[in-house]
């Protein structure tokens, strides 16, 4: 907007004035003002001429600012700006704050010695400010000489110390004013008892837009539903924060996602209820009553579904289903992911997508499933558009192209940093021909031959250590994550092994290949501390092909070493040992085939055992130390 094209008020303004006087009960008494403003439809006053607007200017010793300047031409003021300022300042009252509030010093308090300039500006407001409130519930509305955009607006902050603790910006006066009519709207979109129901052009409108984006939303078209449906929760309009909040959600965003309106629907609870539920337990420490807040309306049955829900997601066995050919995606979707294969997981759901049936017709998309600890792993931003984007529910258009697996091939990615830097040393196993949970018989002893549940390598280890009783300074049992390594190979996945010892170290190989082949890598070039290692090793029937181990700046094999896992070819300088990692697993990688799955390693739940030792027994007059706890 600039002065050569103003924004068109008094059109805005009658609208406005006319929904306010159509909202007030005829029974609730008012004061005299109040009442022959509902009599005549009109909030405002009468406009103010050249001269009046002239003189403030004067005044104040400043231009006004393009879209204030062409209001006060329709009306030289306003009341009810929104729920909390009764009175807006026209050219008479509109004057300069000059820290009348004490909130300069206020804020003043609260700064660092670094702080910049959008933190000097929330102090500075209050003594450069214009202010518009005349009259209002505690609420400050200041215009901004010093935020002025390309046009000449102003920017307007407004404060209310139950509000918020940072003043609020709106981009310009007509900015504030619209964002006070729909606060106006927020208000009254739920009439108490005893008022008129409010309905009137704004809301049909609106909800007819509501209902337009829902169909919009499942043929694919979720940005333009998306704009459209927050354009509606602003004025709080039914189901337009339910549906958003499923965009939303899908988009990886948790913050205030409650699925308003539809989450204590029973129609929707079965999609709708395990998300709320899951982000809480995520979140609660064991304080359930804010869930009982986000289901204020629940009946009974509903609340004891939410928390028979909360105890399956705390425990890991809330399982997602779903009917139809989608449900039966889904169910072939756990088991790729339960091995680690998540990029084709996603597709099995992706697939499948286009003959989803919605439970209702204010259910988006399928969405219990991100709550499903197996398949909750597999949504990424990335994946949540392509969802999104796809037809559904009945609904025809334009299907999107499948984005890209998010796995890379073969192993050099564990030679590259994670999230937090922690992975400096790794170890693992891959055997040729067999599945993943056939593993524990080859790796382990006893109690150690049974599968874990999936569960995250954090909360493997979390429950290992919280169980176990006993510590051996000989004993180096790995906590090992199964899943597939790609065609004809299974592994075993420790992300966390202890000290590599050189001197007692037995490789797991054989026993993992009897009747098969079997290939053990353990890397500790990256290792924080001690001298950097690295060991492989290859076994078939049972009896080891060949191995090298490089430690303290040397290396020693064994057997005939192919031409391609030489490690003449990878080592040299011992400061220069870092280097040869990733082209190391490039190379076991090219030589058999196989690879990891960096997802579900990183962010999945896979299976989990405990192998047994990977040291040698002491042998005579080797001593060790043993830990007993009760």
């Amino acid at each position: 907007m600039t002065e050569n094209s103003p924004f068109d008020w008094r059109p805005f303004l009658l609208k406005w004035s006319g929904e306010w006087a159509d909202s007030l009960p005829d029974s609730e008494t008012r004061g005299e003002e109040d009442e022959a403003a509902r009599q005549a439809r009109w909030l405002g006053f009468p406009p103010a001429s050249e001269e009046r607007i002239t003189a403030l200017e004067k005044r104040l010793g400043r231009r006004m600012p393009p879209s204030y300047r062409e209001f006060l031409k329709v009306s030289d003021g306003w009341r009810h700006a929104g729920g909390f300022v009764s009175l807006l300042a026209g050219t008479a009252d509109a004057r300069w704050h000059d820290d009348e509030s004490g909130l300069a010093v206020m804020f003043e308090e609260y700064l660092d010695e670094d702080a910049g300039p959008e933190e000097r500006r929330e102090v500075d407001i209050w003594r450069r400010g214009l202010q518009l409130d005349v009259e209002s519930d505690v609420t400050y509305v200041l215009l901004d000489p010093e935020d002025v955009d390309e046009d000449g607006e102003w920017a307007v902050y407004t404060w209310a110390s139950w509000r918020a603790e940072s003043p609020e910006r709106h981009a310009s006066f007509l900015a504030f004013m619209q964002d006070m009519h729909r606060e106006f709207h927020s208000l009254r979109a739920q009439p108490r008892d005893g008022e008129p129901e409010f309905v009137n052009d704004t809301t049909r409108k609106l909800d007819t837009a509501v209902e337009e984006a829902r169909l919009e939303a499942l043929r694919g078209g979720w940005e333009r539903a998306g704009k459209a449906l927050d354009e509606a929760k602003g004025y709080n309009r039914p189901r337009a924060a339910g549906l958003g909040d499923q965009i939303r959600r899908l988009l990886g965003q948790t913050y205030m996602v409650y699925f308003d309106g539809l989450v204590t629907d029973p129609r929707y609870a079965p999609e709708l209820l395990p998300l709320l539920v899951a982000e809480h337990a995520a979140h609660s420490y064991r304080d359930d009553s804010t869930l009982k807040f986000h289901l204020r309306g629940a009946d009974e049955d509903l609340m004891a579904l939410a928390y028979a829900t909360l105890e399956r997601v705390r425990g890991g066995t809330y399982r997602y289903t779903a009917a139809g050919p989608f449900g039966e995606a889904v169910e072939r979707a756990r088991e790729l992911a339960r091995w680690g294969d998540t990029d084709g997981a996603w597709r099995n759901l992706m697939d499948a997508l286009p003959s989803w049936e919605p439970l209702g017709p204010d259910l988006l998309a399928p969405l219990g499933w991100v709550a499903d600890p197996l398949l909750g792993p597999l949504l990424t931003p990335e994946r949540g558009r392509e969802l999104l984007s796809t037809p559904r529910g009945g609904q025809t258009g334009g299907a999107p192209g499948p984005t890209a697996g998010i796995d890379p091939d073969g192993l050099a990615w564990l030679a590259e940093p994670d999230s937090g830097n922690n992975r400096t040393s790794y170890r693992f196993v891959l055997v040729e021909g067999v599945e993943p949970e056939e593993l524990p018989a080859r790796l382990a002893d006893g109690d150690g031959t049974v599968l874990n549940e999936p569960m995250t390598l954090w909360d493997a280890r979390s429950r290992l250590l919280h169980n176990r009783r006993e510590f051996s300074s000989y004993d180096d049992r790995a906590l090992m994550a199964v899943g597939r390594a790609g065609t004809g190979w299974s592994f075993a996945f420790d992300g966390d092994p202890a000290s590599f010892d050189r001197q007692r170290f037995v490789s797991p190989a054989p026993a993992a290949g009897a009747d098969t082949r079997a290939v053990v890598v353990w890397s500790g070039l990256r290792a924080w501390h001690g001298e950097p290692f690295f060991h492989l090793s290859v076994a078939r029937d049972g009896v080891e092909q060949y191995a090298f181990t490089y430690a303290d700046g040397e290396v020693r094999r064994s057997g005939d070493i192919p031409r391609a896992l030489d490690p003449s070819r990878f080592f040299g300088a011992p400061e220069d040992a870092a280097e040869a990692e990733r082209p190391l697993l490039e190379a076991v990688a090219g030589e058999f085939g196989a690879r990891l799955p960096r997802h579900a390693i990183v962010n999945g739940r896979l299976h989990t055992f405990t192998t047994r030792s990977w040291t040698r027994p002491p042998g005579d007059g080797e001593t060790y130390v043993v830990i007993r706890m009760n």
